[in-house]
């Protein structure tokens, strides 16, 4: 510091600290004897602070079993309403802060936790996905209700309604029939749904019972745990026939007729390796991806250079779809 100093003297404090790249109030500060630090004085107890009595007795009242559920603020008033003043609601806050005693005081509802569902499927009829979905019918506020379940393995639609209201009468009889056509046996399929009003009720419920099936629900707004619905459902309502209004429940229900039948038999889904559902669902894979890389063999004998690395090969669709895949273990 007292070469800092001689240097200050030469070219003046502002350019010296300039240069060094210090504030010059560090270097004031530096100069300063330690002795003559004068030490902060106590704070002095305002005259207008609560006692220490004071502040106990606004304690026992805020512990009081009337009180000890209530935010400061409902404290605060009941009390003005029956003539009675401790101290300011800030004050109160105050005291309990000293106390660690600041924290959501009401009773609040405690929501049940709800599992994750992680639901496996390794070949058709194993698991289904429902749902209901709202066509806009021909003026506002007008709908028709679109039941669909899907094979969650195959992507299969196994069956389908439009009806012009939501009704578990309906839903049970959409389900017993899609089980019919299917050939579904005791203890064979699990049913996965969301949490609407039909999807929960009594009717199914029994029915999902009698049949021998397992139902399983989606967590309360997450709509990820029932993906493969929600995705069927957007496929319909991009296509670039979906209409924005139906003109009559008829129309919807000879657009849906058009569309399952492109969706089950012709449309070659990416989730399942570019092959149709109806393929998966009843076994015709093996053959068409014996004719896919006979095709393949073909092109890569002809032109092997534009196959790089290796030569083609025909993918198969997975052999285990998930909803909701466990997570992986880190050793």
């Amino acid at each position: 510091m007292n070469t800092i100093g001689q240097y200050r003297h030469q070219v003046g404090t502002a350019a010296l600290c300039k240069a060094l790249n210090i504030p010059k109030a560090s270097y004031y500060r530096q100069l300063a004897p330690k002795d003559n630090v004068v030490s902060a004085s106590p704070r002095q107890r305002p005259e207008q602070a609560l006692s220490e009595a004071e502040q106990q007795k606004v304690l026992d009242v805020l512990h009081n079993p009337r009180f000890v559920d209530l935010a400061p603020a409902q404290v605060y008033a009941q009390l003005l309403e029956e003539g009675r003043y401790l101290c300011s609601i800030r004050t109160m806050y105050r005291l309990l802060a000293n106390h660690n005693e600041v924290r959501e005081r009401r009773k609040l509802t405690k929501h049940p936790v709800y599992a994750k569902p992680e639901l496996l499927a390794t070949k058709p009829n194993e698991l289904w996905s429902w749902d209901i979905t709202k066509l806009r019918g021909p003026t506002k506020w007008t709908y028709y209700h679109l039941y669909v379940i899907m094979d969650v393995y195959s992507r299969y639609i196994v069956g389908w309604m439009i009806a012009e209201r939501e009704s578990s009468i309906l839903a049970k009889r959409l389900i017993s029939e899609s089980c019919h056509k299917q050939n579904i046996t005791q203890e064979q399929l699990t049913l996965h749904a969301d949490r609407g009003s039909s999807m929960k009720s009594k009717v199914v419920a029994q029915l999902l019972s009698d049949l021998g099936i397992t139902k399983t629900h989606s967590r309360p707004h997450v709509s990820n745990d029932n993906p493969y619905s929600e995705s069927q459902f957007k496929t319909m309502k991009y296509r670039p026939k979906y209409p924005d209004r139906f003109g009559s429940i008829q129309d919807a229900r000879a657009f849906a007729v058009d569309f399952f039948y492109w969706y089950n038999e012709e449309h070659r889904h990416s989730g399942i390796a570019l092959y149709t559902p109806s393929d998966v669902h009843y076994g015709r894979v093996e053959q068409i991806c014996q004719d896919r890389q006979s095709t393949l063999d073909a092109a890569y004998q002809r032109h092997p250079k534009r196959f790089v690395n290796k030569a083609p090969n025909a993918d198969l669709p997975p052999q285990a779809v998930w909803i909701n895949p466990p997570k992986q273990v880190k050793n």
